[in-house]
């Protein structure tokens, strides 16, 4: 079961080391900023038809994207 919290941790430490802003990530992703701090505070989760640009976007693989101890 996906750990909304972990998962949102890690999504925000993964779009910091691509050096992006929220703005950023939403723009490209046709979201609001208010989806991407709701992504990265754990309240929700991508929709799983853009998470292949989202990975894209910051540089990692779908399944690197959800791992859950993998070292930054």
């Amino acid at each position: 079961m996906l750990n909304m919290e972990k998962f949102g941790r890690r999504l925000a430490d993964l779009r910091h080391q691509s050096g992006k802003k929220q703005r950023e990530v939403a723009d490209a992703l046709g979201v609001t900023t208010q989806a991407v701090s709701k992504w990265e505070r754990g309240l929700s989760c991508p929709d799983i038809l853009i998470l292949d640009e989202l990975s894209a976007l910051l540089g990692v693989s779908i399944a690197e994207l959800f791992a859950e101890n993998k070292a930054l």
